[in-house]
């Protein structure tokens, strides 16, 4: 029974939720390019607003750690934190791709024995960030970055494999001739996937260490360089 704030940021989707014992009670979304900064405190504002709660009425704030964009993640984090600092209260940190998989399990009435879920962070070109989770949204293979080729998921005979999240929607034609795969590319990542996790991790008090937590970027961040003629050849 908790009052919680969930932000994700780690993809091209700002999403704000109140959540209250697991359900979202208020909800603020963009998919606008590079809004992170500009939108998260205002669709925060926002929520409590709608909701007639306060501030300092939140038990905890849940944040989606990644992977996924450096920059959205950094933003995502450093605000939550910031909250929590402020405000006095504990911080929850769920992986990106394992609350997808988890309200996905959850919400979804396909979802049975015989299905295995597949959610995709965009990673750019074909790459995503992806890992397995079997039906009830328990992790089934480590999170990694991979280039999805035509028998990627020929290793699970018999399963039917849902595809969702930023990523999945570049694969359709990959996956076109394969009875065994759906693509469920309408699915962007949302804060409202955070809520059920945020709720469990709260009852047991599974809270993070406010100095030390960061980002799961995956992969280190390397800075573009202008490149001068003569000077990187």
């Amino acid at each position: 029974m908790a009052l919680i704030l969930c932000l994700e940021t780690a993809t091209q989707v700002c999403s704000v939720a109140l959540c209250k014992d697991g359900a979202v009670i208020a909800l603020r979304e963009s998919i606008e390019h590079n809004s992170h900064a500009a939108l998260i405190t205002v669709f925060v504002e926002e929520v409590m607003k709608e909701s007639g709660y306060h501030l300092q009425d939140l038990d905890a704030i849940a944040v989606s750690k990644g992977p996924g964009s450096y920059t959205g993640l950094r933003i995502g984090v450093s605000t939550a934190k910031g909250f929590c600092f402020s405000l006095d209260k504990p911080l929850i940190a769920i992986e990106t791709l394992e609350g997808a998989a988890v309200f996905q399990s959850l919400n979804n009435p396909s979802c049975n024995k015989e299905v295995l879920l597949a959610p995709m962070i965009d990673a750019r070109r074909m790459e995503v960030y992806t890992a397995l989770f079997d039906h009830t949204g328990q992790r089934i293979t480590a999170t990694s970055a991979e280039i999805i080729k035509p028998d990627y998921f020929d290793n699970y005979p018999g399963k039917q494999i849902l595809l969702f999240g930023d990523g999945a929607g570049k694969f359709a034609e990959l996956f076109q001739d394969n009875p065994a795969v759906t693509i469920l590319s309408e699915h962007l990542f949302s804060a409202t996937y955070l809520a059920p996790i945020a709720e469990e991790r709260f009852k047991l008090k599974q809270f993070e260490n406010l100095a030390y937590l960061e980002p799961f970027y995956f992969k280190q961040f390397i800075a573009g360089k202008p490149k001068v003629k003569g000077l990187y050849e």
